[in-house]
């Protein structure tokens, strides 16, 4: 199929595409990598009044460490922040979780802000902000907000991004002195979305588990620093209380065993690399 009719909008600057959605709201369509967008458009899916490229705003390209946060613009493209030389040191779990995003051609185009706003479930980019405790910087014409990933995903492909906002950056805690990160991922193949997937944070007085794949959106539960018998328990009841359905890929049973399973050996990997 061939996409429908829209008018095209090459923003030069964040006023530019401010007054856009302030004009158009749901019936704009934000293009920065366009992974997403381009397929729906061509099936016709979404059926926009315009398309707005934001690639040419200057100053939504760029990372940067800010405190003891990393900005990620709207216009850094997975494959450049995976190529970051900061990565590993500042954002250890995003070095695991990024060879997982699709492919390597596709990490090339796709934006990590797009992948934020188009909120799969299933994605890995959301997850790792979910557990990283990361905020994203919304703004309009009406000014700027910070929101809490915890607050921002709100359902399956559905965000608290209101429809004149657009997605500036998202900010993501450095490393913790101390603390050790883990991801993984089961799929049907490498680069499809995660069957389940499982980020894990052990700091030192406390675990985090963050799980994607399962419920409509990611899921995290904090545990105190246990392991054995105890956290065995612990990662039982988180997979029990997930909403967890069944699907054309998965029973929401064998979801819940996969969590179980992932989720004891990610944490056991995120203890080994406390550093």
């Amino acid at each position: 199929m061939k996409p429908p009719r829209f008018d095209f909008v090459r923003a030069t600057s964040l006023a530019d595409v401010h007054a856009v959605l302030a004009e158009l709201g749901a019936n704009a369509r934000l293009l920065a990598g366009g992974q997403t967008l381009m397929p729906m458009l061509s099936m016709r899916l979404v059926r926009p009044t315009a398309v707005v490229d934001i690639m040419h705003v200057p100053g939504l390209d760029g990372i940067a460490i800010k405190g003891n946060d990393v900005r990620i613009g709207a216009g850094v493209r997975q494959a450049d922040l995976l190529a970051w030389p900061h990565l590993a040191a500042s954002l250890p779990l995003l070095q695991a979780a990024l060879p997982w995003v699709g492919h390597a051609q596709t990490r090339s185009r796709g934006t990590v802000c797009g992948s934020i706003a188009h909120a799969d479930p299933s994605a890995e980019l959301p997850l790792c902000l979910l557990a990283l405790d990361g905020t994203v910087g919304l703004s309009s014409s009406r000014g700027r907000r910070h929101v809490p990933a915890s607050e921002f995903l709100v359902g399956m492909m559905s965000t608290a991004r209101a429809d004149d906002e657009l997605i500036e950056a998202i900010h993501i805690p450095k490393r913790q002195p101390g603390a050790g990160y883990a991801f993984n991922e089961f799929g049907r193949r490498h680069g499809d979305f995660a069957i389940v997937a499982c980020a894990a944070v052990v700091a030192a007085t406390s675990i985090r588990l963050a799980v994607g794949g399962v419920a409509d959106r990611p899921e995290r539960r904090d545990f105190p620093l246990i392991e054995g018998k105890p956290l065995a328990e612990a990662i039982d009841a988180f997979s029990w209380a997930l909403d967890a359905r069944d699907d054309l890929h998965a029973t929401a049973r064998y979801r819940r065993e996969l969590v179980r399973q992932m989720g004891h050996a990610t944490i056991e990997e995120a203890r080994r690399c406390r550093g």
